[in-house]
């Protein structure tokens, strides 16, 4: 028996998927149901954001979220180590969670966005035949070339319009949705506590945002793993104090002396 068709558009709150969710309803294209996967990770204006697009629309957005928070995998599940006894040797103690998540291990997107993602479509399936409408925008060919953007179910509005990530943001603008200024700071706004931002995010993270770096930092002290490879949260607050300092005195951020000052810095407040 044929199953019927149910559109579904992947909505994340973003300049892209919401620019793509108010193209579908402006041109009356099928739209079934409005899905955000609620990491609890985003920034407060994006929720806000979230929020104002439900109320512009008319239209209720289904919200699902995670079997278990952030903070629970981050610091408090039971993990497994491979060799527990080297594990205490080199951090003092044990520690429970993943930790900061890294290149080879995004355990966030796995844990709180796709798994919860897969287990509510999974039920669709068993009824409709899906149609997920997804936000990639025309000029981000290299994502849209994933494995997972590739599925039969999947159709990309953005691509077709020819839209681009600046259209899309003007076009939001356009019908009154800033973010409250998120994206005059960032380029890609997602979960603000990713350690794998660029050093420019994350220094207006810092600059613009002092309350969330706050909670940054009593992440870091729950945690054994550093939040990069080459800055801790607390190293990154002193290089970025650091560079307005220099900048203040009109010195370069860029040259190899800086480099040689801020190592000096580091190692002074290490002690």
């Amino acid at each position: 028996m044929m199953k019927p068709d149910f559109w579904i558009v992947s909505f994340s709150g973003g300049k892209d998927s919401t620019s793509m969710l108010l193209r579908l309803l402006e041109e009356n294209r099928p739209v079934d149901m409005i899905l955000f996967v609620d990491t609890g990770l985003e920034f407060p204006a994006m929720y806000d954001n979230i929020d104002k697009v439900e109320k512009y629309i008319g239209r209720p957005i289904t919200r699902i979220h995670p079997k278990y928070s952030f903070e629970y995998y981050f610091s408090e599940a039971p993990i497994k180590r491979g060799n527990p006894e080297k594990f205490r040797q080199l951090f003092g103690r044990d520690y429970n969670g993943f930790g900061w998540m890294g290149p080879r291990m995004r355990w966030c997107t796995n844990r709180l966005k796709d798994a919860p993602r897969n287990s509510f479509l999974k039920e669709l399936r068993k009824k409709y035949t899906l149609h997920q409408y997804v936000g990639l925008a025309a000029d981000e060919g290299y994502r849209l070339e994933r494995k997972n953007n590739q599925r039969d179910e999947c159709v990309h509005p953005l691509v077709e319009w020819g839209m681009t990530e600046s259209d899309c943001l003007q076009y939001c603008y356009d019908r009154g949705f800033d973010w409250d200024g998120l994206y005059q700071h960032f380029s890609r706004v997602s979960c603000w506590l990713c350690p794998l931002q660029p050093l420019a995010e994350l220094r207006a993270l810092w600059e613009h945002f002092p309350e969330l770096w706050e909670k940054l930092k009593e992440y870091e002290a729950m945690t054994w793993r550093k939040f990069r490879s080459d800055y801790s949260v607390n190293e990154l607050e002193i290089r970025f104090a650091f560079e307005k300092e220099c900048l203040a005195k009109g010195l370069s951020i860029r040259n190899k002396a800086f480099f040689t000052a801020l190592k000096e810095r580091l190692g002074d407040e290490k002690c």
